[in-house]
């Protein structure tokens, strides 16, 4: 008898809860620090580690995009520097063209109902970028990014980051992701973070976030820790639920 589709889709199981425990649990040896990683599907959410009150940083120019290009789309090119490359003064420039209720909007469109940061709380950082936004309420967003009203154009940007940034979820083919990163406000240690949508050997879209600081706090050292920690989860991508849109 022929399998539908539903029924030959991989079944997320226990199996696939032990690999992120894993995965993080080796790169927290290798590494020091602490690193977090969710996945979350239609049919369930994952997730292992704890890596606090993590900063959203460059990861909430995703949202801002959207927002921006919804009401302004003459701002294409701002909206690729900002993703792409992680242009600051191009992320500005798309935050001022909207309001932050507009982008707190595409954020509950995307299952993330929480607040943006309005006000300088760190001088020598954008309000935005210090939001904070869990590594689980990350990747619920990434799931529900291909239904949020407008995210296309954003969609396409993210499977084009340039190749500086592409470690850790870009190490994985056909990757639609961003990253952030910047000092911890509590050690000065680099936080290290992205979201997105990765494919399994199926090619099923599946919705994953992650955030890593390394133990000896360096932004390259995070690179590396994310880049191990992506390799490791891989082998979950099969037995993961597919994101919902």
């Amino acid at each position: 008898m022929q399998l539908s589709s539903e029924e030959s889709a991989p079944q997320p199981s226990a199996e696939l809860q032990a690999i992120l425990d894993k995965s993080v649990a080796e790169v927290v040896q290798a590494y020091g620090g602490v690193a977090e990683v969710s996945i979350v599907g239609a049919i369930g959410e994952y997730g292992a580690g704890d890596a606090g009150g993590f900063a959203a940083w460059s990861t909430i120019k995703v949202p801002i995009a959207i927002a921006a290009l919804k009401t302004n789309p003459g701002l294409a090119q701002q909206a690729a520097l900002a993703i792409q490359t992680s242009d600051n003064p191009a992320a500005m420039t798309l935050w001022n063209s909207t309001t932050p209720e507009a982008v707190e909007e595409v954020l509950a469109q995307g299952g993330a109902p929480i607040t943006v940061q309005r006000q300088y709380i760190r001088p020598e950082f954008s309000p935005f970028g210090q939001t904070k936004w869990t590594v689980a309420e990350q990747a619920r967003f990434a799931s529900h990014l291909r239904c949020v009203d407008g995210a296309g154009p954003v969609l396409e940007l993210m499977g084009s980051i340039t190749a500086g940034q592409s470690y850790g979820l870009g190490t994985f083919p056909a990757a639609r992701f961003k990253g952030g990163w910047g000092p911890s406000a509590l050690n000065g240690g680099y936080e290290v973070r992205q979201f997105g949508l990765v494919q399994d050997k199926e090619g099923r879209d599946v919705a994953i976030a992650l955030a890593v600081r390394s133990g000896d706090g360096s932004y390259a050292s995070g690179q590396t820790m994310a880049s191990q920690l992506a390799a490791l989860i891989r082998p979950a991508l099969n037995t993961a639920p597919a994101a919902h849109c």
